[in-house]
């Protein structure tokens, strides 16, 4: 057994003790605080915990000591084994009063189970505790006997290895004297190839800055044509607009003398009609109105032409000669 084992069973005794001991002190505490309380003046009632309490507080003191003495290989003597059972049996006794009392056996069988348990699980643990001492105690006589051993070998592996040593040293510097000698060969075609490396990277170097200053110029070249075609076409575009406005206009001057014309026309004939039989139409009497104002006929003149008095004619012509009036209105009209 290696110490990682004897330190895992000190662990789960210690463990296992400790749950022993607080179960049996909860139990304790909830058996015998009733019992005190029956026992006790009823204003002293609140101090029906105190004696569970101290009884369990000497059992902690016994188990953690008795502990620390099996761990150091100690004993305490005729007092500490005397505090201990009076403990165990003044637990046994405060949880099986109640049941004995009353006469009832299975309560004090139930009662004892936890104190008795109690009392040997303090036996059984010191006993433990002790021999796992003596274990621990004889594991590291034999650990250090072992060390002392591994040691003396460990001095004589150490001065075979330095008379080796010695002779790998001497052997050494031959082969080092053979190897500086080689080195110096090595070093020699190193230096020389390096050179090479470095003069087929210049070389390389220059011909890749050829490359590239070619393929800047060739893109140069290529910018400028493509600045020089993207010019030419802005300016063709722009000749093309220029030529549709021009065409434009004057397919629109024209047009306005087309129609300047065809109304000249239109109003000729509406004068050469001569003065009306009868009242003309409103519709067609605009027209006839609107083109004797714009050959800026007399009122009267207009009025024989379309048949309508003086006064309407006279309104007509205020019309038109109010901007956006009524010249547009008999244009439309007709």
């Amino acid at each position: 057994m290696n110490g990682v084992q004897i330190r895992s069973a000190e662990r789960a005794l210690s463990v296992g003790t400790w749950l022993i001991v607080c179960g049996a002190m909860l139990y304790s505490v909830l058996t015998v605080t009733p019992l005190m309380a029956a026992h006790t003046p009823a204003r002293w009632g609140w101090t029906a915990p105190i004696l569970p309490l101290v009884v369990d507080a000497a059992v902690v003191i016994v188990v953690r000591l008795d502990s620390v003495l099996a761990r150091l290989g100690g004993h305490g003597g005729r007092w500490p084994m005397a505090l201990r059972w009076m403990t165990g049996i003044m637990t046994l006794a405060l949880n099986t009063a109640d049941s004995a009392l009353k006469k009832d056996l299975v309560g004090v069988a139930v009662h004892a189970v936890a104190p008795l348990l109690l009392i040997v699980t303090a036996e059984t643990g010191l006993a433990y505790r002790r021999a796992i001492t003596a274990a621990v105690t004889a594991l590291e006589a034999r650990q250090r006997a072992e060390r002392e051993q591994a040691e003396r070998a460990t001095r004589e592996q150490a001065e075979a290895a330095r008379r080796e040593a010695r002779e790998q040293r001497e052997h050494a510097a031959a082969l080092a004297r053979e190897q500086r000698e080689h080195e110096a060969r090595l070093s020699a075609e190193a230096a020389e190839r390096e050179e090479r490396r470095r003069r087929e990277e210049r070389e390389e170097r220059t011909a890749a800055e050829a490359a590239e200053r070619q393929e800047r110029e060739r893109r140069d070249r290529e910018r400028e044509q493509r600045e020089r075609e993207r010019e030419r076409s802005e300016r063709e575009a722009a000749e093309r607009r220029e030529q549709e406005a021009r065409q434009r206009a004057e397919r629109e001057r024209r047009e306005h003398v087309e129609r300047e014309e065809r109304a000249a026309r239109e109003r000729a004939a509406l004068l050469e009609r001569g003065p009306a039989v009868g009242k003309l139409p409103e519709g067609e009497a605009r027209q006839v109105v609107a083109a004797a104002f714009e050959a800026e006929l007399p009122v009267r003149a207009a009025a024989e032409l379309c048949g309508w008095s003086v006064g309407w004619v006279s309104s007509r012509y205020a019309e038109h000669r109010t901007p956006g009036g009524g010249a547009d209105q008999a244009i439309a009209s007709g």
